[in-house]
């Protein structure tokens, strides 16, 4: 069986913070009015990532990986990870605050959870005026000086507030103390972890009329209390280039807009590679296959790919690899 650009069916997610932009903006097949989260590639357990597209259609990300998992994820990533997807990419909406969380790292997160930990990275896609995320402190705190925030409830006053537009591009690590502020909508690379320590959540309650669970206990050995201006991340723009976003242990990203059709020679590449759309829209073609792309879509090439044809006149997209 010849592997091909694969798209898949979004799983969709309701959450107290969540609006309409996913179906408004991005043509999300949704009929709520407080969808946050778009996930579109997943092999967390239970949101397992269905094929959209070819004659694998209906198959799901993880039977494919047990079926072709070095052809599909490249051997190094295999040596790696097993037959695990090492990555989570979704879409976010957030028409209200999230709440502020953080995220254990990979020793703690296995020991507590058996789990990966959670490191990400967010590309701002839309951000309404004086829209805001939470990244870090505004000092260093103790330990001590934190607890007692959450005890007072003044968390807010320690934290750094910082103002986003599109492009904008954030690096969060974990034990980073964040979150995403309303109006703004965002495209999110992660490891693949379902693992988040909520701190504090503004005392709303949910659609039962019940508080939402705090983890302040478990985080308290999982923040990093220290300030750092270690998030903000810079890249190239030019045009029709392969613009390096971030290059950590967990995933790789890069920033290319077209204006016109871009060639890219994989020969060296043992990853899969996928694509976020984050702008307009493209075709992607390969030896294997050829699909569209547009604003809010993912693609998934799987790593036998050595050579990509991105074709378009107008389109953003970030490239995302191990």
């Amino acid at each position: 069986m010849t592997l091909y650009p694969l798209k898949f069916r979004p799983i969709l997610k309701e959450r107290l913070w969540g609006g309409t932009k996913l179906k408004e903006v991005l043509g999300k097949p949704i009929e709520s009015e407080i969808t946050g989260e778009s996930w579109e590639l997943s092999t967390v357990k239970g949101d397992i990532s269905v094929i959209a597209n070819g004659i694998l259609e209906g198959k799901s990300l993880q039977d494919l990986i047990e079926s072709n998992s070095e052809e599909l994820l490249g051997k190094s990533v295999v040596e790696r990870f097993g037959k695990e997807f090492p990555i989570l990419i979704k879409f976010i909406d957030a028409k209200q605050d999230l709440s502020i969380q953080l995220h254990p790292n990979d020793d703690l997160a296995k020991e507590r959870h058996d789990s990966f930990g959670k490191t990400e990275m967010w590309y701002i896609m839309d951000a309404d005026p004086k829209a805001e995320l939470i990244v870090g402190f505004n000092k260093d705190v103790t330990k001590e000086e934190y607890a007692k925030s959450i005890d007072n409830d003044t968390l807010l006053d320690l934290l750094n507030y910082e103002q986003v537009k599109e492009g904008d591009t954030f690096f969060i690590n974990t034990g980073k103390i964040h979150a995403i502020g309303a109006g703004v909508m965002l495209a999110e690379i992660q490891q693949t972890s379902d693992v988040t320590y909520r701190v504090f959540d503004f005392n709303r309650k949910d659609k039962e009329g019940n508080l939402r669970e705090l983890h302040t206990e478990l985080a308290l050995d999982a923040v990093d209390y220290k300030k750092k201006d270690d998030f903000k991340v810079t890249y190239s723009q030019e045009l029709n280039k392969v613009s390096e976003m971030v290059d950590c242990p967990y995933f790789k990203t890069s920033f290319i807009q077209l204006t016109e059709n871009l060639e890219l020679d994989t020969t060296k590449r043992d990853s899969f590679t996928i694509f976020m759309c984050v702008g307009g829209k493209a075709v992607i073609k390969t030896a294997e296959g050829e699909v569209s792309i547009k604003k809010g879509e993912t693609v998934l090439l799987p790593a036998i790919t050595k050579k990509i044809s991105l074709q378009s006149k107008a389109a953003k997209l970030l490239e995302v690899t191990i």
